[in-house]
């Protein structure tokens, strides 16, 4: 597995990684380790898979989760309870609560302030399924421009052919980069006019 490529995090901040639906799995760990490795304290922001699942997952990686925390916004939805016992994890009641999510990362986001933090949404497709698109695209705007003010980086996980052409548009415009698991390949998106913080403006293609 190709490593995810940190070479411009950093001097750019937020990213949308996109991903083959079959390979999703596989570049969630990617990120993680690479993140992990780099020194990098991840929050990851779970409505696809359940903490528990993820944290299995990386164990069986060799991924240090001392340095991953979750928010699980599946988990309580699907039991209907909080399982005992779960460290550094928080619970958010469903995937379609944007309320409770963002004050969960805010809240997260305080705590780590002044470290080399990085949160890491998996994934805005799956949001697809619970609350429609014009609410994911406003609820990662607010995100992005959260990150921004903390000064803390974020990768935003996705399936590309999950994603309508207009959202797509949308969060390109939000972040600094577009990364193509596929094709490894990294593209800033065009902003043309306007200052920042304006709102979704048209960009070209994704590579």
């Amino acid at each position: 597995m190709m490593p995810f490529d940190l070479a411009r995090l950093g001097e750019d901040r937020l990213f949308l990684v996109l991903s083959a639906a079959e390979r999703l799995k596989q570049n969630n760990i990617g990120i993680i380790r690479t993140l992990t490795g780099q020194g990098y304290r991840v929050v990851v922001i779970t409505t696809n898979q359940p903490s528990a699942v993820l944290r299995r997952l990386y164990t069986a990686e060799g991924i240090e989760l001392s340095k991953v925390f979750f928010i699980d916004a599946i988990t309580k939805y699907a039991m209907g309870r909080v399982p005992e016992g779960e460290v550094q994890c928080r619970f958010v009641n469903s995937p379609s609560n944007l309320t409770d999510l963002g004050i969960a990362i805010t809240e997260v986001l305080n705590t780590l302030s002044g470290e080399k933090a990085c949160l890491l949404f998996d994934s805005i497709s799956t949001m697809l399924i619970y609350i429609p698109s014009t609410h994911i695209s406003k609820f990662i705007h607010f995100i992005t421009s959260k990150l921004r003010l903390v000064d803390a980086s974020g990768i935003f996980l996705a399936v590309e052919k999950g994603l309508d052409p207009l959202l797509l548009t949308q969060l390109t415009t939000y972040v600094d980069g577009v990364i193509d698991m596929d094709s490894h390949a990294a593209a800033p998106p065009q902003k043309e006019g306007g200052q920042e913080g304006e709102g979704p403006r048209q960009s070209s293609p994704v590579l």
